[in-house]
């Protein structure tokens, strides 16, 4: 049975570090094999079974309304939340949605790419009325910028700990989340003066044990922040191209 039928994405920031590429475009639309980021992003989510999509932005948002009004993905629902305080922390975009969403969502960011079956594994979880699961990938090795990763340490299938300069950890944030409405409270718990990060409000979940991970096993995924990153991800992309019966199909979506 699947936990949510709704995806929250967050496409506010302005993308700084990728600029060489994006030029002063909003970074959800930097190009990866010929596709908007967004558009890998969205395209992703409908085929785990998304049907509705809520999408934060906030720099360059109208550019990015514009595009999707001439590339609009069929079958699905979208709202659109502009986020004005979108150069503080993302935990704002999160709560910027809050009065739109009254149901169980997968959050989703605009720059990391998936497998789709990352994304349907992870709406098969139960999710706990107060829960957040978190999907994991212990492939440490594997990661692309180890540095820029987001680390989180687990025991068992509870998330103790979070963050990007952890020391102790033992698998990495992925970037995607099924997420119960109890998420937005925990938010403004974390909030100081008027800003919060994501990971602020994720913290205060996992001292209460209601922060979850979910292995992703062999899949792959990339945060897509850097050239370097796209560079990266574009040879992996390239080739994860499987013909099968004169058929060439993305493994990436």
């Amino acid at each position: 049975m699947q936990t949510a039928k709704l995806a929250l994405i967050l496409a506010a920031g302005n993308g700084s570090r990728i600029a060489a590429r994006s030029g002063e475009g909003p970074k959800p639309l930097v190009a990866l094999n010929g596709k908007a980021l967004l558009e890998h992003v969205m395209s992703g989510a409908r085929e785990a079974g998304i049907e509705r999509f809520v999408i934060v932005v906030g720099y360059r948002g109208q550019a990015i309304k514009e595009w999707y009004a001439s590339h609009p993905l069929p079958g699905v629902q979208v709202t659109w939340i502009e986020n004005p305080d979108y150069r503080k922390d993302n935990g704002l975009s999160v709560l910027s949605a809050r009065r739109v969403i009254h149901e169980n969502f997968l959050l989703l960011m605009a720059d990391h790419v998936f497998e789709t079956e990352t994304a349907r594994s992870l709406l098969r979880q139960f999710l706990g009325k107060e829960e957040v699961i978190l999907a994991v990938d212990r492939n440490i090795g594997a990661i692309f910028d180890i540095d820029d990763a987001t680390k989180v340490r687990l025991e068992q299938d509870r998330i103790v700990e979070i963050g990007k300069t952890l020391r102790n950890y033992n698998a990495l944030d992925t970037g995607m989340f099924l997420c119960s409405e109890a998420l937005f409270a925990w938010l403004e718990k974390a909030a100081v003066n008027g800003n919060c990060s994501l990971s602020d409000g994720l913290r205060l979940m996992a001292a209460e044990g209601k922060f979850k991970g979910s292995d992703i096993g062999d899949a792959h995924w990339q945060d897509v922040d850097t050239p370097a990153a796209l560079d990266y991800v574009t040879q992996i992309f390239s080739s994860a191209f499987q013909n099968s019966g004169g058929d060439t199909r993305p493994a990436y979506v």
